[in-house]
């Protein structure tokens, strides 16, 4: 499917700004239409509705809220977790929030062991089995977007932008031992040893840039310094001149006057820096991507205290997603995902295929088909 966000200087004939007017006012008409017609006041509605249900679901029978998963989406959830204990004070309860990566936590999330999974890229079939044969349902949240960085050090004075066919060579399986110095990605560049550090094994990031860059989500050499915790590796990136390295915007944007960030060619010949007008223009590309929460549909309906924190997490994702440093959805983004929650919409829109280098708009088409 096409995209929702055009970039209108490039439209220049008029049969083409003719097509980008008719078919963006159909679907922003349909859009409006579909949320004026269907989409229920979030303040009237008191409870989930009961999706089908299954024998025998695995149920997590701790107290209170558990949410692990990715350290990408941990600085967005860690932060609702703080302001909902502000707000409610002892009604709050006891939340948890830690991360092990996406992969790690979805292990943990179709086991039963936590509420809510903190995602850097959709479910995959295998976790969408695993759940299934677990009696796992769940909703699938979108929660703000994020423009995965690759970062060098400072004192790199020769490397300022870099392309996706120069990230493959770094970063596939027959590099590994191989291609070793700055040199052997540009020629330009310097006789210098090349350090890497980029997400481990458990993490989404690690799936979603190999996707992106060698073509298979668990195609990468293996002689880097890796990690689940993207803190470790900006320290890295930090420490060492020759370094380059990939973690998530927020990570990098706090750490900002310690790291330089890439622009990167996408294979057009235009180099693109993160940024929240990148992702938002569609220009970020193909490193900005979704980041979701997964809920557990049987602990929401069972656990009232779960409810009423995913309640508070979608009223208030746009204002704290961008205050730890991640690009908010649209406002009618927060509305389909508010609907999805309150109707029981089960399951996820991506069928467990990953899909890499979706746009804003991509995605609200997919939650408003769903």
């Amino acid at each position: 499917m096409g995209e929702t966000y055009y970039d209108t200087s490039s439209l220049n004939s008029p049969k083409t700004i003719f097509r980008y007017l008719f078919y963006n006012d159909i679907w922003l008409g349909w859009l409006w239409w579909f949320q004026s017609s269907y989409a229920p006041d979030p303040s009237s509605v008191e409870t989930i509705p009961t999706p089908q249900e299954v024998a025998n679901p695995i149920v997590p029978m701790h107290s209170g809220i558990k949410i692990d998963g990715s350290s990408t989406v941990f600085p967005i959830s860690d932060l609702v977790a703080k302001e909902y204990r502000k707000a409610k004070g002892e009604q709050a309860g006891n939340i948890e929030v830690q991360f092990s990566g996406t992969g790690g936590g979805f292990k943990k999330f179709c086991a039963g062991e936590i509420d809510i999974n903190n995602a850097s890229r959709p479910i995959v079939k295998e976790e969408i089995e695993a759940c299934g044969k677990a009696g796992v349902r769940f909703y699938e949240l979108p929660i703000a977007f994020d423009a995965l960085t690759i970062a060098v050090n400072p004192q790199n004075t020769w490397a300022k932008d870099i392309t996706v066919s120069e990230l493959k060579k770094i970063w596939e399986p027959a590099a590994q031992g191989k291609i070793t110095n700055w040199n052997q990605v540009r020629a330009s560049y310097p006789n210098q040893p090349l350090k890497l550090y980029g997400a481990g094994k458990d993490s989404g990031t690690f799936d979603y840039f190999n996707e992106v860059t060698t073509g298979n989500s668990q195609e990468s050499r293996t002689d880097y310094t890796s990690s689940e915790d993207d803190n470790e590796l900006v320290a890295g990136v930090i420490k060492d001149p020759n370094a380059l390295g990939y973690f998530g915007f927020s990570y990098y944007e706090a750490k900002s006057n310690e790291l330089k960030a890439l622009a990167v060619d996408s294979g057009n010949g235009n180099a693109v820096l993160p940024s929240r007008a990148t992702v938002e223009k569609a220009q970020y590309r193909p490193f900005a991507r979704p980041l979701f929460i997964y809920v557990n549909i049987t602990a929401a309906q069972r656990k009232p205290e779960l409810q009423a924190f995913v309640v508070y997490y979608l009223d208030n994702a746009k204002n704290l997603a961008a205050t730890a440093g991640y690009v908010p959805l649209p406002a009618e983004g927060y509305h389909l995902t508010q609907l999805h929650f309150y109707r029981g919409k089960v399951g996820t829109v991506f069928d467990g295929i990953p899909q890499p280098n979706l746009t804003i708009g991509e995605l609200l088409r997919k939650q408003a088909i769903f």
